[in-house]
Formats: C-alpha cells, structure tokens, sequence
C-alpha cells in the first residue's frame, strides 16, 4: 500500500510538474508574440507618423503657395482699382460720364466700388 501511494504521489507531482512546464512553455511563446506584435505597431505608427508629417509639409507649401498667390492678387486689385479711378477722374474732367457696368454689380462687391461711384 506504501508503494501505492508513493506512486501516486509521483504521478501527482509529475503531472503537476509536466502542467507547469506546459504552462510555462505556452507563455513564452506569446510573450514573444506580444513582443513582435509591439514592435510591428511601433513600425505601423512611425510609418503613419511621417505620412502625416509629410502631409503636414504638403499642406505647408500649398499653403504659402496660396498665400503668395492672394498676395499678387491683392497687387493687381488695388493696381486696377487705382487705374480705374485715374480713368474716371479723367472722363469725368472731360465732363464725360464713364459706361454703365455691363450688369448690376453683385452687393459683395459694392463695398469695395463705392469710390468709383457705382
């Protein structure tokens, strides 16, 4: 019977031991997947991190792009503005009255016309 139960106590703790092991065995190999796993999403966010930081870029460069492009235009709008008025000061002198506009002006550009007198 001691022999019987000294077996058993064997079997337990080797089958105690061989779950431990088995244990043990199955968590290393997910750690390492975790670790994998961590590293490619690091790899995934650096990657979308310098897509937006190029798109940023992108975006920067269109931006003073429009801004230089606004700039110029302003130049022109205020040349035009300055020429158009030299001209009707002069057909005015001249006592002759300049041309009606070839359509109603729009009410958004009324303000900006009002020195011309339209």
């Amino acid at each position: 019977m001691l022999t019987a139960l000294s077996a058993l106590a064997v079997a337990v703790v080797t089958a105690g031991g061989g779950i431990a092991t088995a244990v043990i065995g199955r968590r290393q190999p997910r750690g390492q997947q975790r670790r994998d796993d961590f590293t490619t999403i690091v790899g995934e966010l650096r990657t979308s991190l310098k897509e937006v930081k190029d798109e940023l870029a992108e975006q920067k460069t269109e931006a003073a792009r429009q801004r230089e492009r606004v700039a110029a235009q302003d130049v022109a709008i205020r040349y035009l503005r300055g020429w158009l008025r030299s001209l009707v000061t002069c057909m005015r002198q001249a006592r002759i009255e300049p041309p009606a506009p070839p359509e109603p002006v729009p009410d958004e550009v009324r303000p900006y016309l009002h020195d011309v007198g339209l």
